[in-house]
C-alpha cells in the first residue's frame, strides 16, 4: 500500500517539474529516469556493503555516481551538465544490463534550469531502492497521473476494471500471459499479483515494507524457486511507443521482474512475432486508426484497416488451443455492419467467444465518454458451448461524471460471480436450464440465434425477449400513434407560400429544439425533400447522424411548414402522444441501440430501416401522465442547457491594469516556420511526431494531431518541432474567416507552412500570452490580407507589431492561476450535465419498466 511519505515525494517532484515540464507524461518520464539512476547507485552501495564491487558507476562512468552528483561543492550549472551527460551516455555503459540500457534509450533533459534540477534531484534523493513492494506501489501511483492519449484512441484503463478482467480469467502460474498493446503494463502487473495471491499460504498476504519482515507471509510464498524463475519468463508485452515500453520495463522491474520481456513492436504491421502464442491475453488496445487506415500484413484472418478489428483478430488468433482472453472494445465491434466487423464477429462466435460484458459509457472518464464492452474468449469452452452470455454493468462503483468519485453502487462483484458460475457450468457441461438457474441477470443466447440473419450482432439488448420486461403502461407500435413521413400532398398552401428549409446541419445533437436558418418558396421545393410541420419530430436516419443523436421537434416554422433533408424520418402524432414523448422514446437506448444494430446499406450510407421505426413499440401512458413525465424531464433538461451554455460561452479574460507597460509581440517571442514533408515518401508519414495543420487547431491547448510524421521527415523537410509552451498561430487559410486560431502546446509538435510557432521568452508565461493574444484578436483582423485565389493570410511582417499590456512574470502567473481555478469550476458543468442526463434516463427507465440505476443527487 502506498505510504503518505512516498506519495508526498512523488507529488513534490511533479510540482517542481510542472513549470518547466507541463506535460504529465513527460513529468513521469523524467521522474522514472531519475529514480532508476538513483536506484542503480543504491544497488552499487548495497553491493559494496556486502563485500562486493560496484558494477553500474565504474570506470569512466564513476564520475556520474549519485554521490558526486549531489556533492555540496558542485555548482548548479555543473550539476546540470553532469546529470544531462550522465543520462544521455548511460545506454553506452558496458556495466549495465540490457534492461537499464532500454530504460535510458533516448533519455534527455528537456530543460536547462539548474535551480529546478537541484530541487528535483533533492527530492529523488529521498527515495531508496529496498526490494520492497512499496516501490511498485509508488510507481503505479506515479503512472496514475498520466493523462489521456485520446486522439490515438489510448486511454488509461481504470485499475478496478483491470482487476475485474484478471479475476475473471484467473491466470495460473504455469501459463504464458501477453498484452499486445501493453501501455504501462497494468494488466501484466495485475495478473502477476493475482498469481502471487493465489499461491500464498495466507488468504490475505501481508505486503512487506522492506527487508527482514520475519513472520509476515509474502505473496507467492507457496511458489518454489523454480516456479518463480519460470513465472517471470511467462509475462510478455508489446507496445508501439518507446516511451510506453520504458515505463512498462520500470513498472515490472519495481514489481520484482529482473528481466521483464517488453518489446517495442507494432503488433498490427510487423510479422516477426506472429508465431508466438499465449495461454492468457489481456488488452485494452487502441481504438483509433490513422487517416487512410492501418496497413497490416497479410496474415490476418479478417481483412480490415481498422485498428480495433485487427487487434481483436490478432488476439483471437494468438491464443493457444486452450487459451482465453479478455479484451476491452469500442461499441463499433459489437454492432457495426461493415463486412470486416461482421466477419470478425462471425469468427469470434464460431471459435472463441463465450461472454460479452457491457460497461457503462462513463467508465473511461475523464479521458473519454466512449462506450465500451469486454469480450471474453475461451477457445476450449467455446468449442463445447452453443450459447453466449451477455452481462450489463450499469454501475462500476464510481460516478460516471468527469471526477469518477467512488460511491456504493457496484455491479462488478455480482457480474463476476455470475460470470464465474456460467463458465464453471460450461466446463461441467451443464444444461442451459441449469446455467439459467445459476444466474439472475445474465442473458444466455443460443449461437444459432446470433447467427440467424448473418450480422452476428453482439448487443445483448437485441436478443432480449419483449415479454421479459414488466411494462407499467401498454406498448404500442410507433406507427399506431404517429404518421411516419406524411406525404407532401397533405400540404394545404399555395405555391408562393414561404416555408422553412432545414438541412441536416440545423439539427442539434441530443437537443430537442433547433432553429431553422433558411427559407424557400413552396414552388422551389423539389419532391426529394422531406416535408414536415410544426410539432413534428424529426429523426436523422443515416450514419453517423443517427448515432450522434441528431433529432428534434420542429417549432417556429415559417407558415408552420418545413422541408429538409431526405435523410429525416418525420413522426407526426395522431393525438395520443405528445411530440416530446415521441422524441424521448426515440432517443432512448432501447430504441437506438437496436436501431444501430439493424442499419442497412454500405459504407457511409447506412440507414435505419423504416419498418424498424414503424414497428418499434413504445409505452403509451395517458396524456396527463405523459405531461407530468415530460415536465420532469424538461426541468432536468433546463439544468443541462444552462450548464452547456456555461461551457459554450465561457472565455478567460485578463483584467488590464493601467500601470502595465505595453510591449510588441516581436520583442517577447522568437518565431519558427513549418513545412510539409514530401507526400511521395510514405515513410515520412509513419511516425510518432504530431504534425499540426489548420484542421487540428480547434482547441486552446494541443498535445496531439490527426497526422503523425517520422523523425526523418523532420530532418529532411522544412517542418520543425515546436517545444512545449510554444504558441501556434494560423497565418494562412480559410480557417481565418471566423477568427484567428491560437493554440498552446503541451507536447512537442511539428507543424505545416500555414502555421507559425512562437516560443515565449523566459519572462513570458505561455498560458498568459495565449489568453492575451485571444483578447487582442481585433488587432489581427487589421493585418489580415487576401492572397492569390482568395486565400486569407496574416501579414507575418506585421505580426510582430501586435501590442498589448504586459505585467511582470509573477503577475502573469497569478493571473493564470486564477484562470485555471475558473476553468475547474467551468469544467464541473460537464459532470453536472452527466448527472442530469442520468436523471433523465432513470425517469425514462421507470416508464419502460426497466430497473434503472438510481439518479444521483445534484
Amino acid at each position: 500500500m502506498l505510504d503518505t511519505d512516498t506519495k508526498r515525494r512523488i507529488d513534490t517532484a511533479r510540482d517542481i517539474l510542472v513549470g518547466k515540464v507541463p506535460d504529465p507524461k513527460s513529468q513521469v518520464e523524467q521522474i522514472t529516469i531519475a529514480l532508476i539512476y538513483k536506484f542503480m547507485d543504491d544497488m552499487d552501495a548495497e553491493s559494496e556493503e556486502l563485500g562486493g564491487k560496484r558494477k553500474f558507476f565504474t570506470g569512466d562512468y564513476a564520475r556520474y555516481g549519485w554521490a558526486k552528483l549531489m556533492a555540496p561543492s558542485l555548482g548548479g550549472h555543473e550539476m546540470l551538465g553532469l546529470y544531462g551527460e550522465g543520462i544521455s551516455r548511460m545506454p553506452e555503459n558496458p556495466g549495465i544490463p540490457a534492461l537499464f540500457r532500454d530504460i535510458f534509450k533516448n533519455a534527455y533533459l528537456p530543460y536547462r534550469d539548474p535551480e529546478t534540477l537541484k530541487a528535483f534531484l533533492k527530492i529523488i534523493d529521498e527515495f531508496r531502492y529496498d526490494h520492497s513492494e512499496r516501490l511498485g506501489d509508488a510507481f503505479e501511483y506515479l503512472l496514475s497521473v498520466l493523462g489521456s492519449q485520446g486522439d490515438a484512441g489510448q486511454f488509461r484503463t481504470p485499475r478496478h476494471i483491470i482487476d475485474f478482467m484478471v479475476e475473471v480469467l484467473a491466470p495460473q502460474k504455469n501459463e504464458t500471459i501477453l498484452d499486445p498493446a501493453c501501455g504501462t503494463a497494468g494488466f501484466l502487473i495485475s495478473a502477476y499479483k493475482h498469481i502471487l495471491r493465489t499461491n500464498s499460504s495466507s488468504p490475505s498476504p501481508l505486503v512487506g515494507e522492506g527487508r527482514g519482515e520475519g513472520a509476515a507471509h509474502r505473496p507467492g510464498d507457496l511458489l518454489t524457486p523454480d516456479e518463480k524463475g519460470r513465472l517471470a519468463k511467462h509475462f510478455k508485452g508489446y507496445d508501439i511507443s518507446p516511451d510506453m515500453v520504458r515505463l512498462s520495463l520500470v513498472n515490472l522491474y519495481l514489481h520484482g521482474f529482473t528481466d521483464p520481456h517488453i518489446y517495442e513492436y507494432d503488433t498490427l504491421t510487423s510479422e516477426e512475432r506472429w508465431n508466438e502464442f499465449a495461454d492468457v491475453i489481456l488488452a485494452n488496445p487502441p481504438f483509433m486508426s490513422p487517416k487512410g487506415g492501418i496497413k497490416p500484413h497479410k496474415r490476418f484472418s479478417v481483412q480490415a484497416k481498422r485498428s480495433e478489428v485487427l487487434f481483436v483478430d490478432y488476439i483471437a488468433e494468438h491464443l493457444t488451443p486452450t487459451g482465453r482472453a479478455a479484451i476491452i472494445v469500442p461499441e463499433g465491434i459489437i454492432f457495426q455492419s461493415q463486412t470486416a466487423y461482421k466477419d470478425l464477429r462471425q469468427m469470434l462466435v464460431e471459435n472463441s467467444l463465450v461472454a460479452v460484458v457491457s460497461l457503462p459509457a462513463g467508465c473511461f472518464n475523464p479521458y473519454s465518454g466512449v462506450k465500451t464492452s469486454i469480450l471474453l474468449l475461451d477457445k476450449s469452452l467455446a468449442r463445447q458451448s452453443d450459447t453466449i452470455a451477455f452481462f450489463k454493468v450499469e454501475n462500476d462503483g464510481y460516478g460516471l461524471g468527469a471526477q469518477r468519485r467512488a460511491f456504493d453502487k457496484n455491479d462488478l462483484p455480482q457480474v463476476q460471480a455470475e460470470l464465474a458460475a456460467y463458465l464453471q457450468a460450461l466446463r461441467s457441461k451443464a444444461s442451459t436450464e441449469t446455467i439459467l438457474a445459476l444466474t439472475s441477470t445474465t442473458q444466455i443466447v443460443p449461437k444459432e440465434k446470433i447467427a440467424a440473419n448473418g450480422d452476428y450482432n453482439l448487443s445483448g439488448e437485441r436478443y432480449r425477449e419483449g415479454g421479459a420486461k414488466t411494462n407499467i403502461f401498454p406498448l404500442v407500435k410507433l406507427s399506431e400513434v404517429c404518421n411516419v413521413n406524411p406525404r407532401k400532398s397533405q400540404v394545404a398552401a399555395k405555391a408562393e407560400t414561404r416555408v422553412s428549409f432545414v438541412p441536416m446541419a440545423d439539427l442539434s445533437e441530443h437537443r430537442i429544439s433547433f432553429q431553422p436558418r433558411d427559407e424557400k418558396q413552396l414552388s422551389e421545393v423539389s419532391a426529394s425533400y422531406t416535408y414536415f410541420e410544426d410539432n413534428d419530430v424529426l429523426l436523422a436516419k443515416v450514419t453517423p447522424c443517427f448515432e450522434n443523436g441528431k433529432a428534434g421537434i420542429a417549432r417556429g416554422l415559417l407558415n408552420g411548414i418545413g422541408f429538409g433533408s431526405s435523410e429525416f424520418y418525420v413522426l407526426r402524432s395522431n393525438g395520443q402522444v405528445m411530440p416530446e414523448w415521441v422524441y424521448f422514446c426515440v432517443m432512448h437506448p432501447l430504441f437506438r441501440d437496436a436501431a444501430v444494430a439493424q442499419m442497412t446499406g454500405t459504407g457511409g450510407l447506412q440507414r435505419v430501416p423504416r419498418d424498424y421505426v414503424e414497428n418499434f413499440q413504445i409505452p403509451l401512458p395517458p396524456l396527463e401522465v405523459q405531461k407530468e413525465i415530460v415536465a420532469e424531464i424538461e426541468s432536468y433538461q433546463r439544468v443541462i442547457n444552462g450548464a452547456r451554455a456555461v461551457l459554450d460561452h465561457y472565455r478567460p479574460h485578463i483584467p488590464i491594469h493601467p500601470d502595465w507597460p505595453v510591449v510588441e509581440l516581436g520583442n517577447i517571442v522568437s518565431y519558427s516556420s513549418g513545412g510539409t514533408p514530401s507526400k511521395a515518401n510514405e515513410s515520412y508519414w509513419v511516425g510518432d511526431i504530431p504534425w499540426i495543420s489548420a484542421k487540428d487547431m480547434k482547441s486552446d491547448v494541443l498535445s496531439d494531431a490527426s497526422t503523425h510524421i517520422s523523425e526523418a521527415a523532420v530532418k529532411e523537410s522544412a517542418t520543425q518541432i515546436a517545444p512545449v509552451g510554444s504558441i501556434l498561430i494560423l497565418v494562412r487559410g480559410m480557417g481565418l474567416a471566423n477568427g484567428v486560431p491560437i493554440c498552446e502546446l503541451e507536447k512537442p509538435c511539428a507543424f505545416n507552412q500555414d502555421v507559425k510557432a512562437m516560443k515565449p521568452h523566459a519572462s513570458v508565461n505561455p498560458t498568459f500570452l495565449r489568453v492575451m493574444l485571444k483578447q487582442v484578436e481585433p488587432q489581427f483582423r487589421k493585418i489580415l490580407e487576401t492572397a492569390a485565389h482568395g486565400t486569407l493570410k496574416i501579414n507575418t511582417d506585421a505580426l510582430s507589431t501586435i501590442t498589448f499590456p504586459f505585467p511582470p512574470l509573477a503577475t502573469q502567473q497569478a493571473i493564470v492561476a486564477e484562470i485555471e481555478a475558473e476553468q475547474v469550476l467551468v469544467a464541473a458543468n460537464r459532470e453536472l450535465i452527466t448527472r442530469f442526463e442520468q436523471k433523465i434516463q432513470a425517469t425514462l427507465a421507470r416508464i419502460w419498466g426497466e430497473e434503472a440505476p438510481a439518479a444521483p443527487e445534484a
